[in-house]
């Protein structure tokens, strides 16, 4: 059986890709790709990729008046994680999230594995980011 060998993409589900996409592409640095709209199913996707590495965020938007707020205690999605280099890498981000003005929870050593350091925060609907660092 062939291996996977890497996630293509992230599709998140969000309330406005209007309202999403540049918050994206402000805070994270990633680049819009392109924009698809089907007039039949009423659902809108952003695909924003970061540049020279080759993964990519999809933001959807699918046509429901009500949306419960993200909880990520319920099943599905926990919050995503995104790589860097080093802890120095990690704090740059820090500034970054400072600048921008995200709230977010300083960073700290990984619950999950021994010697990481991660910064937490949320996107404008609430998702649980994250910029990871593995340990040195």
């Amino acid at each position: 059986m062939p291996k996977l060998t890497s996630v293509h993409h992230l599709a998140l589900t969000v309330t406005d890709v209007d309202r999403s996409v540049p918050w994206y592409v402000r805070v994270l640095d990633l680049e819009e790709s392109h924009r698809r709209e089907d007039p039949e199913t009423g659902v809108r996707k952003v695909v924003l990729r970061s540049a020279g590495d080759g993964f990519s965020v999809v933001l959807v938007q699918h046509p429901v008046a009500v949306r419960p707020a993200f909880d990520e205690r319920r099943t599905g999605l926990d919050h995503v994680a995104f790589s860097v280099s080093s802890r120095a890498e990690v704090a740059e981000w820090e500034d970054r999230l400072q600048e921008y003005g995200v709230s977010y929870l300083p960073a700290t050593e990984s619950q999950t594995f021994e010697g990481s350091a991660v910064i937490v925060f949320r996107d404008p609907d609430g998702i649980q980011l994250e910029v990871w660092s593995d340990p040195a």
